[in-house]
């Protein structure tokens, strides 16, 4: 009885040990199996994938570039052994093909990309390391986890593969024919990979579709002069030299503002404001988008659009907001700003004509001439008097506002 015990504790301690050993090819076995193919089948899909030195295997049920590897291999190998024209071979490569057909449709089906499993070798990478800056890198290989070239910091490598090791990271890129994505992860390991040095990161499923680069508002109390635009014909270069409405600028962008005026204003009028930054005058043309009034206190806020400014003057706006904003979102905007000009490289590369028309078309347009702004005094609503800008500076503002 004891031996029966014995010899049946020993068989299950060899299955659990085979379990272990082969649990990946059982994996795969299985998986095969799921998508339809023969077992001999899978057993030369196994073959192909440790043939072609796939870290996982099982990449071959659901990446396209793996199994475009595998079937170049198969069609190589089938060459050498003679056997291509064979019916045998001509039918498990039209499988092939049809089950590459099959997921990669799969794929264009899907709502964006779901994991960082199917990043494809060569996707060119944007990486954020915390009070570092942003680094450029790419994917050498895909498989349990991702390898990637040590990232470069203008051309430069800045920190050692070592270095790397331990971090959490926030990764940016733009996935071609896709959209741009962000994701964050930690750098496992550090080594060489095809001779070049390398850093290893974890797989996320944990994948956001990265917003476009939006301008950065920074807080402010700037006292400017506003005036409403009522000419056809408007001069771009002028500037006023009579005192507008005075108003105060609470946040500025290179694109916009967040103005304070005494009185109800009104959306959709055109507009432009004058103010002193850092000792330069700064004209900026444009539309009040919406207005934000308060009642009690008779004050508006305005969503001020610009769509015209001097080059020298936008930079000597983003020259006062970059000197404000925090580091951390310095480095989210360049990672941004990189990731698009990977878009635009691509999109000139593809030669996509209708994409650039449409992101053209969505861009705001100069004030029209054709299309004067109608003032009404009676909507309005602005004082007649000068606004005290020394007051409303110092104004509590209400949650209402």
């Amino acid at each position: 009885m004891w031996i029966a015990i014995f010899v049946t504790a020993v068989i299950v301690l060899v299955l659990i040990r085979l379990l272990v050993v082969f649990q990946d090819q059982l994996k795969f076995i299985i998986n095969g199996q799921d998508e339809g193919f023969k077992f001999n089948e899978i057993m030369l899909l196994w073959k192909l994938a440790k043939k072609t030195e796939m870290e996982v295997p099982a990449q071959l049920y659901y990446s396209v570039p793996a199994l475009n590897k595998a079937i170049a291999l198969f069609i190589q190998d089938s060459k050498k052994n003679g056997t291509s024209e064979d019916s045998a071979t001509q039918d498990f490569l039209t499988k092939l093909y049809n089950y590459r057909t099959k997921i990669d449709i799969a794929h264009d089906n899907k709502r964006g990309l779901e994991s960082t499993k199917f990043l494809d070798k060569g996707q060119r990478l944007r990486i954020i390391l915390h009070n570092k800056g942003v680094f450029t890198s790419e994917i050498l290989n895909n498989g349990h986890e991702i390898v990637v070239a040590v990232p470069l910091q203008k051309g430069l490598m800045k920190l050692d593969g070592k270095e790397w090791v331990g971090n959490d990271i926030s990764v940016y890129l733009w996935r071609k024919g896709d959209a741009g994505y962000v994701f964050d992860t930690r750098v496992t390991n550090a080594g060489v990979f095809n001779g070049r040095k390398v850093i290893y990161l974890a797989q996320s499923s944990q994948l956001e579709r990265a917003q476009k680069r939006r301008s950065v508002r920074s807080e402010c109390k700037i006292n400017g002069q506003l005036y409403f635009i009522d000419v056809e014909n408007i001069d771009f270069t002028s500037v006023e030299v009579e005192s507008g409405y005075k108003c105060l600028i609470e946040d500025i962008s290179e694109d916009g503002a967040m103005i304070r005026i005494g009185g109800k204003g009104q959306s959709n009028i055109q507009i432009k404001i004058q103010f002193e930054l850092d000792g330069k005058m700064i004209v900026m043309f444009g539309i009040i988008r919406a207005v934000e009034y308060n009642a009690q206190l008779n004050q508006s806020r305005l969503h001020f659009e610009c769509v015209h400014i001097d080059k020298e003057m936008k930079n000597a706006v983003l020259n006062f907001v970059y000197k404000i904003i925090p580091e951390d979102k310095k480095e989210i905007l360049e990672a941004l700003a990189q990731t698009e000009a990977d878009e635009m490289e691509d999109k000139e590369k593809s030669g996509n004509s209708a994409e650039n028309a449409e992101t053209k078309t969505a861009t705001p347009s100069e004030p029209v001439a054709e299309k004067p702004a109608e003032i009404s005094s009676d909507t309005v609503a602005l004082p007649e008097d000068d606004i005290d800008v020394n007051d409303l500076a110092e104004m509590e503002v209400s949650d209402d506002l």
